[in-house]
């Protein structure tokens, strides 16, 4: 169906983009219309985030023409695109953590007053901008509090806050609600729906189908690096979505359990309170050889501040850790790895990925740390060869996509970051493996490996301890699940008896017998 340019707010045509030893975009076409919500789907690797960053001026394709109503424009930086109305929300954040709120908001844009021909930012203007925009979009945060004080999930409202301010004619989301809660999402829909009645066009990177499906008016599918098409959202399914995407079927979204949990404890918390009054108080669990133990709870609900204390980092008041019947104290994360633990952290950017670094220098670093002779010859030099052989192991073990060992981790989609980093802590061969909202941003090709990798775990009688913000991940997945609220265990949920309503009611309410403090 042919149409005049001047139906398109956008238009990326025939885009082409090389990087050394692979071909991330193949003649990529995209054309988005005004006033809609243009979906961009595929798996890790098939190069959506590459496309937005051609259209949003990080990259400069090999081949191709950009329009922007109509007319051909040349992006050669961010700032550029901006000017031209183009804003995007990155996957990875990349807020400055040192400002405050209201200075991320307006970062490149500062208000400017001038007293005594000097000109000083205006932080009483600042600040009232900021307000109005979080007025605008219904969010509620402090625009003068420290952006190193907030979660993940503040992060990602701040970003939104940050592209809405801008009255951009083009917003790109990638990936926007992977840290957010059902409650923040809806937050994020109606800002979508705002946008779309001021004729705004999003373009909107997700792996979360339903999500899709609901807030979607057109959908372009991406599969290694190639379009595959583009379909009006209300003809497409499920299963033609997930067949498009991976060509192939896909009948099941988690592998069947094959693993069965031990009679007995191997890990057991009791009464853990952190040195923080705002964090986790009184907390007790247990875990078994062989099971999948699911955590659930609200943002806020200190459920990645209660696993990070007990993996040494952070610090903890009182409460007692024990692994397989003996007490142990985690001052560090290097007495939790000689205690055989391992932590895939919720922010792979913040606290694990090493951008710079190459995929067998991030995949190394930890068990190379742990057992440094294990990688030298000779007891001096390190032994090319072998980290080599280590690290290809687990690359063909999780099916990670890279051109080579050497290639750094920067210039790899972020499902593939995540399985280099799942990589590094299965090579310390632990028997405790905590991961937090582990297929966050992943697509559904690569969460089932990975729910298949972590069923082989449990069957191996690892214990495996799953933080999870997704619903049916965590149904689906656990063989118990422990809800937490406010820092608070609310409840254990036997698998029997899970469902989504008990979730969601010990996610936000707990009762003074849950919480009952030991004097």
């Amino acid at each position: 169906m042919n149409m005049s340019n001047a139906e398109f707010v956008l238009e990326a045509v025939d885009i082409t983009k090389t990087f050394p030893g692979v071909k991330a975009l193949d003649g990529v076409s995209l054309r988005v219309k005004p006033g809609t919500v243009h979906a961009l789907m595929g798996e890790n690797g098939a190069g959506k985030s590459t496309l937005m960053k051609c259209i949003y001026g990080i990259y400069s394709p090999d081949a191709g023409t950009i329009r922007i109503s109509g007319q051909k424009v040349e992006i050669e930086n961010p700032r550029n695109a901006m000017d031209l109305g183009i804003s995007m929300i990155h996957q990875e954040l990349h807020p400055v953590r040192t400002q405050n709120v209201s200075e991320n908001i307006f970062l490149g844009r500062l208000p400017y007053k001038k007293r005594a021909g000097v000109r000083w930012v205006d932080r009483e203007r600042l600040v009232r901008d900021t307000q109005e925009v979080f007025e605008r979009i219904g969010i509620k945060i402090d625009p003068k509090q420290k952006v190193s004080e907030l979660s993940t999930s503040y992060c990602q409202l701040l970003e939104i806050a940050r592209a809405v301010s801008i009255g951009a004619k083009v917003i790109i989301m990638d990936e926007p609600t992977s840290s957010l809660t059902e409650t923040e999402t809806e937050i994020l829909f109606k800002i979508i729906r705002q946008l779309k009645e001021e004729r705004a066009a999003v373009i909107y990177i997700s792996h979360k189908i339903d999500e899709i499906l609901q807030i979607s008016d057109e959908i372009t599918i991406m599969r290694d690096g190639k379009l595959v098409g583009t379909w009006p959202a209300q003809e497409m399914t499920t299963d033609t979505i997930v067949s498009r995407m991976v060509g192939r079927e896909m009948n099941n979204r988690f592998p069947p359990k094959t693993h069965k949990p031990g009679s007995e404890d191997y890990l057991r918390v009791e009464g853990l309170t952190s040195t923080s009054p705002h964090s986790f108080r009184n907390v007790s669990f247990s875990v078994r050889r062989g099971e999948i133990f699911g955590i659930g709870g609200l943002v806020g609900s200190q459920r990645s501040e209660l696993m990070e204390a007990i993996f040494g980092l952070g610090e903890i008041k009182s409460g007692k850790l024990y692994i397989n019947g003996t007490q142990v104290h985690n001052h560090c994360p290097a007495d939790a790895i000689k205690n055989k633990m391992a932590l895939l952290t919720e922010d792979r950017r913040k606290t694990g990925n090493i951008g710079c670094a190459s995929v067998v220098d991030n995949m190394l670093v930890v068990d190379q740390n742990v057992n440094p002779g294990r990688y030298r010859k000779n007891g001096l030099f390190l032994d090319k060869k072998k980290r080599g052989r280590e690290a290809k192991r687990y690359v063909d073990m999780l099916s990670v996509k890279t051109p080579t060992l050497k290639t750094s981790m920067e210039s790899l989609s972020g499902g593939t970051q995540q399985k280099v980093l799942l990589g590094r802590w299965l090579l310390s061969e632990p028997d405790i493996l905590i991961l937090d909202e582990p297929t966050r941003g992943i697509d559904v090709g690569a969460k089932y490996e990975i729910y298949e990798l972590m069923e082989e775990m449990a069957r191996d009688g690892k214990c495996v301890i799953m933080i999870s913000s997704e619903m049916p991940e965590l149904m689906g997945m656990s063989d118990r699940i422990m809800v937490m609220c406010e820092g608070h265990m609310s409840g254990i949920i036997e698998h029997s008896e899970i469902s989504d309503e008990k979730i969601m009611l010990l996610a936000s309410t707990y009762t003074a017998e849950d919480v009952k403090e030991k004097p």
